[in-house]
């Protein structure tokens, strides 16, 4: 057995180590000592924070294992009242607390004695978060997140029924990757018929959400919903300009290679047209690949892989293991997804994936693990708040993480051509995903800056973008049901709004660490750390200088990392 030291949470000095959380009732007391406290100096004003820091972690702990705990099992009744308890109990008097709290460290003459470390981030944040606090938006922001659970129970029960088998929505779409093309026709088809019959439920559900979103916009003086979150999201380092400038640089620099790459797909599989479940299957007709075959076997392989990168690094999976914080393998009730969920108290993440052996989930598997590097690495900082990172940095942990842990992918396949295959499929997926980053995220800038817009022009709206970033070799003659309802796939619309941009600036970064690792590993390995270790104590602009890269997303900088990926590929298909 491996000889690990578990972490251990830090002592409760302030809410107590018998402290239980039952209802508002036990917290309340707490927040009015942080809100009533004298402090009269530096010194006490630092601890303030500290005491401060301890409640929200503890909070932000408790409510972290309510949501994994639903996911897990969306049909557990049981589950969804807990969640639902800190969602409509707890929750909408912390917005409250939270405004009170900010005011008093804002307005504390010893505010400027806090130097360096991250307070200077941190205060920025509480200024923002002051000036767009609106008391009348709690009970709103509480029905948006109880709205936003409906979705997860609406697509967590679906499932399809082929050759006579009940299976998940994720496992059936492992059979798209048949060499069999009618047995992979028969699985796109029944995964889309399966979606379109819930997609009045999902369009009248999003309805609500959109509508909620605005009136919070509304009630924050903000003209729409996308100008709040850029706010409440504290993105302090772009505006919505810089997002539109990402997206044209994509439709210039991606998506003619990716056109190229289909054009190739169809050449060598001979298919004309080239129809959508075409675009998966191996193009000299070889069986998918199988990456693993179970949840162990996956988590084990995955230790081996980042061992070979840095022992400390497979010695975090292997805490994670030890303290029973997976759920990997897919299972009916279970819902869609992957995460790594930070745990602020403790510091030992929780990674949840709907794991079914493919290169895919592979691939979801180092990319939580990215994510949960970076909870190892920051859980030391002083304040909760210092581990919060930015999610343009968040995910750069993890996407860098996919194509640094490619270079040791033997572990998974053992065969050279396996091998090749794989990593040809995850750099192909990288070009295709950019342009469904840009069309998801300039769907939602659409969507919110139209609040009053019908479901008719939403539809033809999300048509519009998504033929100008989708490859035009792809034949979807009689199948135009199935695509201008695809957007309702996309989680991040209902739960996160606004949380998708991320994944492809994080892309660009990605590329770049792994540009850096391929000309030295050892120092590209020890930047991506070191950017990792500040947490959210700098700017993303430094964070990302600490890692030796760029925050760029110029058609010229697109153009040159899309060259670096080409030549790769090229490279390994030699």
């Amino acid at each position: 057995m491996e000889q690990l030291t578990l972490p251990t949470r830090k002592p409760r000095t302030f809410i107590g180590e018998a402290f239980e959380l039952n209802s508002w009732d036990d917290v309340q007391p707490l927040y009015e000592d942080l809100v009533s406290r004298s402090v009269g100096n530096s010194k006490e004003l630092k601890q303030w924070f500290l005491d401060r820091s301890e409640l929200e972690s503890f909070l932000s702990e408790n409510m972290a294992w309510r949501y994994i705990k639903m996911t897990c099992d969306t049909a557990n009744e049981e589950r969804q009242k807990d969640y639902q308890f800190f969602v409509t109990q707890i929750q909408p008097h912390l917005a409250v607390y939270d405004d009170q709290l900010n005011k008093k460290a804002l307005e504390s003459p010893f505010l400027d004695d806090l130097k360096g470390g991250g307070y200077e981030i941190m205060i920025r944040g509480m200024k923002k978060s002051v000036e767009i606090f609106r008391e009348e938006n709690i009970p709103l922001s509480t029905q948006i997140q109880t709205k936003q659970s409906e979705y997860q129970s609406i697509t967590g029960g679906m499932t399809v029924t082929i050759n006579g088998e009940e299976m998940t929505m994720q496992k059936a779409a492992n059979i798209i990757q048949s060499v069999d093309r009618k047995a992979r026709e028969e699985a796109w088809r029944k995964i889309g018929d399966r979606r379109l019959e819930d997609r009045e439920k999902l369009d009248l559900l999003f309805n609500e959400l959109r509508d909620l979103r605005h009136k919070v916009a509304l009630n924050a003086d903000f003209q729409n919903f996308r100008d709040y979150m850029f706010a409440a999201m504290g993105r302090f380092d772009y505006t919505p300009e810089d997002c539109f400038d990402f997206h044209e640089s994509v439709a210039e620099a991606v998506v003619p290679l990716l056109n190229e790459s289909m054009l190739e797909r169809k050449a060598k599989l001979n298919l004309d047209p080239l129809r959508p479940w075409d675009g998966k299957v191996d193009v000299e007709g070889r069986p998918a690949l199988k990456a693993f075959n179970s949840g162990e076997d996956l988590l084990e392989k995955s230790i081996t892989c980042f061992d070979r990168l840095d022992k400390q690094l497979g010695d975090y999976l292997r805490i994670m293991r030890r303290m029973g914080h997976f759920d990997l393998e897919s299972r009916k009730g279970k819902a869609p997804g992957g995460y790594n969920y930070p745990l602020q108290e403790i510091g030992v993440p929780f990674i949840f994936m709907n794991a079914t052996s493919s290169v895919r989930d592979l691939v979801t598997m180092v990319h939580e693990g990215g994510h949960a590097i970076h909870s190892f690495v920051t859980r030391d900082l002083e304040l909760g708040s210092f581990k919060s990172t930015t999610a343009e940095v968040a995910e750069v942990a993890s996407m860098a993480m996919e194509l640094m842990s490619m270079e040791h992918w033997d572990v998974f396949f053992t065969n050279p051509d396996d091998l090749k295959r794989a990593r040809i499929e995850h750099l192909e997926d990288i070009l295709a995903t950019l342009p469904w980053i840009a069309t998801v995220d300039k769907f939602q800038h659409w969507i919110y800056e139209n609040p009053d817009h019908t479901v008719e022009e939403r539809t033809a709206e999300w048509n519009s973008i998504l033929n100008k970033y989708s490859t035009h070799v792809t034949d979807w003659s009689d199948l135009e049901k199935y695509k201008e309802a695809s957007w309702q796939r996309q989680l991040h619309i209902y739960e996160v709004p606004f949380y998708y941009i991320e994944y492809g600036m994080a892309q660009l970064g990605a590329i770049s660490v792994w540009k850096n690792f391929k000309e030295d590993p050892k120092k590209g390995l020890e930047a991506y750390l070191n950017g990792l270790k500040l947490g959210y104590t700098a700017t993303i602009g430094d964070i990302y200088k600490a890692m030796g890269i760029k925050f760029d997303f110029s058609k010229d900088y697109i153009s040159e990392l899309m060259g670096f990926v080409k030549a790769e590929l090229e490279i390994i298909k030699k």
